[in-house]
């Protein structure tokens, strides 16, 4: 089958970097990621769509020695190492309150009273597009040239007394450790399905 595509789409060495060769790397090079490469990520995955531009997600970047200790304390046994050897670490954060940053983020209209005095919706909401955002992230992180190790394996409640506490409507998604991705700690990638085993054209 031929496939075509639009004159612009990307490389097969940028696919192959974002996609098609990323894994989600175990181990890290002792190679320091830099703020710069920090923001830059942020600059690239705020761009991505979310639902009335909510921007829901709250990002922690966890760098220092003493903030990388604290999060060893809450992630799980098999993740503490990944932890203590990433450079940086990002715990992907929502704010349940996301929608007093709507006058400005969507000014079109009054998004603001669509969420007001349903906290069960703004939850849901939050999760999903910080989850997105999160996505995100990777793919940018993928795209500058880092690696990532997305992990759900933490205590949720100690991850959020620890780096949380000063924002009680910020609840943890996920974390994402990134860096420059030790090769010898992965393992043969995972099957991956044909489109037709998990897809329907209607």
């Amino acid at each position: 089958m031929t496939t075509q595509f639009h004159d612009h789409h990307l490389s097969a060495d940028a696919l192959d970097q974002i996609f098609r060769e990323a894994r989600s790397y175990n181990g890290w090079l002792d190679k320091e990621v830099s703020d710069e490469q920090l923001h830059a990520i942020w600059e690239l995955m705020k761009m991505g769509p979310t639902s009335a531009n909510m921007q829901p997600s709250r990002i922690v970047w966890v760098k220092s020695p003493e903030a990388k200790a604290k999060l060893v304390d809450c992630v799980s046994d098999g993740n503490k190492e990944k932890v203590k050897a990433a450079p940086v670490t990002a715990i992907i954060a929502y704010d349940i309150d996301f929608h007093e940053e709507l006058p400005w983020l969507f000014p079109h209209t009054d998004a603001k009273s669509w969420f007001e005095g349903d906290e069960e919706g703004r939850k849901e909401g939050a999760f999903r597009n910080s989850s997105l955002q999160g996505a995100y992230l990777m793919i940018a992180a993928r795209a500058l040239g880092l690696d990532c190790g997305p992990m759900s394996g933490f205590d949720k409640g100690a991850l959020e007394k620890a780096f949380l506490a000063d924002e009680p409507r910020h609840r943890a998604n996920f974390i994402c450790s990134i860096g420059y991705g030790d090769k010898t700690t992965i393992f043969d990638r995972s099957p991956r399905p044909e489109f037709d085993t998990f897809n329907d054209i209607v």
